[in-house]
């Protein structure tokens, strides 16, 4: 049976599971609220590289991450720092879509599956 490990769990969800060499992060959200979509984006993906690294991997094998926003509207901004972020040549598949947040103040949340190193 292939070994499984969970990180940061809490009583509803682990923030992180790593299975058969593939790392799946929860939904991440940014901690600071009152900022735009430019500011929560950079919390939000700051996350992903914290746990990335965390699991022993990092961006440049992420495999499928999943854009979640509040307001569509906001693609343009939100791609202006993920396209600084993700490295050139390694950008994964990805799906954007708007969606109705768990709280109002968030403005995204992303998913991320990753190879792990």
């Amino acid at each position: 049976m292939a070994h499984l490990q969970r990180f940061h769990v809490g009583p509803r969800l682990s923030e992180m599971a790593i299975h058969n060499g593939t790392i799946y992060l929860a939904g991440q959200v940014p901690d600071d609220t009152s900022q735009d979509i430019r500011g929560q984006t950079a919390q939000v993906l700051a996350m992903v590289d914290r746990l990335l690294a965390e699991a022993g991997s990092d961006k440049s094998r992420i495999l499928m991450t999943q854009i979640f926003l509040a307001d569509i509207t906001d693609i343009a901004a939100m791609n202006e720092v993920w396209d600084a972020w993700i490295p050139a040549g390694d950008t994964p598949p990805r799906a954007t879509v708007q969606a109705a947040m768990a709280n109002a103040a968030y403005k995204i949340e992303i998913v991320v599956t990753a190879a792990a190193a």
